[in-house]
């Protein structure tokens, strides 16, 4: 389901995902009790995901309900952790609403030293995206060398059962460094460190491919390169209607705006009915 994620519509999705949880939750019901535990926290997986496609289509109300089941389901597998990430989860909510102070505080309450280390390095890494929303690069980049120290540590390396967070992007830590960059006005830095990253992102991966490939266009953008940013977006638009993302739009959004200073520039006049047609949809 997570390949499928990389390549179809979560609209398509959802109702798919939404059925085999609830039918891997059913089968629990029915199991012995030494195998009921497995498939608790299988649907746990389940409903995480889906949430995520829930916020991938737009509706972040489904989307915080599903991860609340997610986290009651893997507390009834015997996974009292799971609960902990879905505050890293509503942090991310927060930080595509803008609300730099929420996604700071929820990201914040993920970093028990109790938890598992990949959770608490996931947390760290949200945290320091709010404080890139306000500007505190101090801040900001003590909470990404937190969240790299955890995420390479040996306990998250060795960590058993399916991957929390991204399995597609190989240095989530230096990835969401680029992120951030960008929003603290250093957007020179934050395309190279995106242009290395996103080389090594699997070709077949699309929405991670767009997801971090707008930030980098936008990245470029800010630098002045615009048009090595309109080939980055045009390559990116032709994609986007096998991925729809309610989340990546917030970029697109961001990209038409700074794009349009330059509307002198042919390679932005090209792409203007492109992006066009990407945000209409948001805009009805």
């Amino acid at each position: 389901m997570r390949e499928l994620g990389q390549s179809t519509a979560p609209k398509i999705l959802l109702p798919l995902l939404e059925t085999q949880t609830r039918t891997v939750t059913g089968l629990a019901a029915d199991t012995s009790s030494a195998a009921r535990a497995a498939a608790l926290l299988l649907a746990s997986r389940f409903a995480e995901f889906t949430g995520w496609m829930a916020q991938e289509a737009g509706k972040s109300g489904a989307a915080l309900g599903w991860t609340d089941e997610a986290a009651a389901l893997a507390r009834a597998g015997g996974d009292p952790h799971l609960g902990s990430y879905a505050l890293v989860r509503r942090a991310l909510v927060t930080f595509y609403d803008g609300d730099a102070v929420g996604t700071i505080t929820l990201a914040r309450r993920a970093q028990n030293d109790g938890l598992p280390p990949r959770i608490r390095g996931l947390a760290a890494q949200r945290e320091a995206q709010g404080h890139a929303l306000v500007g505190d690069e101090r801040a900001c980049l003590r909470s990404l060398d937190r969240a790299r120290e955890l995420l390479d540590s040996d306990d998250a390396q060795r960590s058993a059962g399916p991957v929390i967070g991204t399995t597609h992007v190989s240095d989530p830590a230096a990835m969401t460094t680029g992120w951030c960059l960008h929003d603290l006005g250093r957007p020179k830095a934050a395309a190279e460190a995106l242009d290395r990253e996103c080389g090594r992102l699997p070709t077949h991966a699309l929405r991670t491919r767009t997801r971090y490939g707008f930030r980098r266009s936008l990245a470029h953008a800010a630098s002045g390169e615009i048009e090595h940013a309109c080939a980055i977006a045009g390559e990116l638009l032709r994609a986007m209607p096998a991925v729809p993302s309610a989340t990546v739009n917030s970029d697109v959004r961001r990209l038409a705006q700074e794009l349009s200073r330059f509307r002198s520039s042919r390679s932005v006049r090209d792409l203007q009915p492109a992006l066009a047609r990407v945000l209409a949809p948001a805009q009805d």
